[in-house]
């Protein structure tokens, strides 16, 4: 899931921080992103029909 992580139940904190062992600052990064990319496929075609009259 994207967050927030629930340290200590989900991961431990010292596993979380470890840049050398941990991805989950990438996957943040890289979530917003992706989120976007999936919403522009989703309704990118249809962005010129909002609004517009039949």
């Amino acid at each position: 899931h994207p967050g927030p992580m629930n340290r200590g139940v989900e991961i431990d904190s010292e596993v979380a921080d470890d840049l050398d062992r941990s991805v989950i600052h990438e996957q943040v990064e890289m979530g917003v992103a992706v989120r976007m990319a999936c919403l522009e496929a989703l309704i990118g075609g249809r962005r010129n029909q909002i609004g517009a009259v039949a």
